[in-house]
């Protein structure tokens, strides 16, 4: 038999540590997406998709579009996800702020 989950009364507060450090982990992969975009723009600037056919080119075109806004928009996710728990982390610093959130 599965083991029933804790209520939310029992289990523990997240604090400001777990703020940064999810801030900092999304940071360093928003840095990695960002260094990965940059390179695949590189790489299509260099190489961009040239074919005889227009319906092949249309879907190289189609598959670069595709792979560069995949690539900002990672890049663009991670950074605003650490921005919103860096803001997170500097307002459980502020004082009452355990008060505030206690309160119905």
């Amino acid at each position: 038999m599965a083991e029933a989950s804790p209520s939310p009364e029992t289990r523990p507060r997240k604090g400001p540590l777990s703020f940064l450090s999810g801030s900092l982990t999304s940071f360093g992969l928003g840095w990695l997406a960002l260094q990965l975009s940059i390179r695949v723009v590189g790489y299509y600037a260099d190489h961009p998709p040239h074919y005889d056919a227009r319906f092949a080119q249309s879907i190289a075109t189609f598959v670069k579009t595709l792979v560069v806004g995949m690539s900002f928009l990672a890049t663009f996710t991670f950074a605003f996800v650490g921005l919103g728990l860096f803001a997170t982390f500097v307002r459980s610093l502020m004082p009452g702020w355990r008060q505030a959130e206690e309160t119905p």
